[in-house]
């Protein structure tokens, strides 16, 4: 079984600080890689880039850089991707990104595609591509179908697997694997894994990517809303069960969106890993291959 988590770029001092202790909890864990994420523009490039090399010399785990299409031209991805290369990257995660309102021109790159395949042609098998799936739908995607389509052709354009928008409902993973596999894509899809720790920011995460909160969860979540120790042990165990009802699906991989903590993901770890049918402690984590 594959573990891995999503980091953001720490701004402050102090938030550099906590995602270090953050990396070196979670390396007990023995991941196949972080993955930070990458804002359109400016300075927000700039600070992933800063947290790849700050992150690169502090584990010897793999650290994957997200890349947009936003704004972005063929020099300056070259330019980007090379420094990368520089500094050891050995794997990307693709997307096409949200497009600010101010931008006209998006760039020499429209969709996730057309970069999986540009990289794909410049640095051959150089970098592991992986790309994003939504079980549920993309918000800006016309219907089911077109999204399914969109995803395929990020596939056969090269990328060598995909990580989910997180979900809360196995039933719409599973049939959106069956229905990608029937069209021929043979590459992992891990699924995203979103811890539940607080009602408000939920919901506005759901709302803006439209993911589906089943209404009974959707209901405790609200009863508990001023209640956190209740609210974060229901989230716990409702997440816990849903990826033990992943894996019992068969799924061997998982990608923790860790929001830069090391709990609730480091438990969420822990539940799911077992050897013999007994929990995994910690300190195991390092001798399993």
């Amino acid at each position: 079984m594959n573990i891995s988590y999503e980091f953001f770029p720490a701004r402050t001092e102090q938030g550099k600080h906590n995602l270090l202790t953050t990396l070196s909890k979670l390396d007990t864990t023995n991941p196949d890689f972080y993955s930070v994420t990458y804002g359109a523009l400016g300075s927000a490039q700039d600070a992933t880039i800063d947290t790849i090399s700050e992150l690169s010399s502090a584990t010897c785990v793999t650290v994957a850089p997200h890349l947009t299409c936003v704004g972005s031209n063929i020099h300056q991805m070259t330019k980007l991707l090379d420094t990368y290369v520089n500094l050891g990257v050995t794997r990307v995660v693709v997307l096409r990104g949200d497009i600010p309102p101010a931008i006209r021109d998006i760039g020499d790159f429209h969709y996730a595609n057309e970069l999986v395949e540009f990289i794909k042609e410049q640095y051959n098998d150089r970098l592991t591509i992986h790309v994003a799936a939504y079980p549920e739908k993309h918000p800006q995607s016309k219907n089911v179908i077109n999204d399914i389509e969109c995803f395929v052709n990020k596939i056969k354009a090269g990328a060598n697997g995909a990580i989910t928008q997180y979900f809360y409902n196995t039933d719409a993973y599973f049939r959106f694997v069956d229905e990608v596999q029937r069209l021929g894509v043979d590459v992992p899809i891990v699924p995203g894994i979103m811890p539940i720790t607080n009602y408000d920011q939920l919901v506005l995460f759901s709302r803006n990517c439209e993911a589906e909160i089943p209404s009974w969860i959707l209901s405790r979540l609200k009863h508990y809303r001023k209640d956190m120790d209740s609210l974060q042990k229901f989230g716990q165990d409702v997440v816990s069960e849903m990826c033990l009802k992943l894996k019992s699906g068969g799924v061997k991989d998982f990608h923790f969106y860790s929001m830069n903590r090391i709990e609730p993901v480091l438990s969420l770890v822990k539940n799911i890993i077992q050897i013999d049918d007994k929990p995994l402690l910690v300190e195991d984590f390092k001798v399993l291959n």
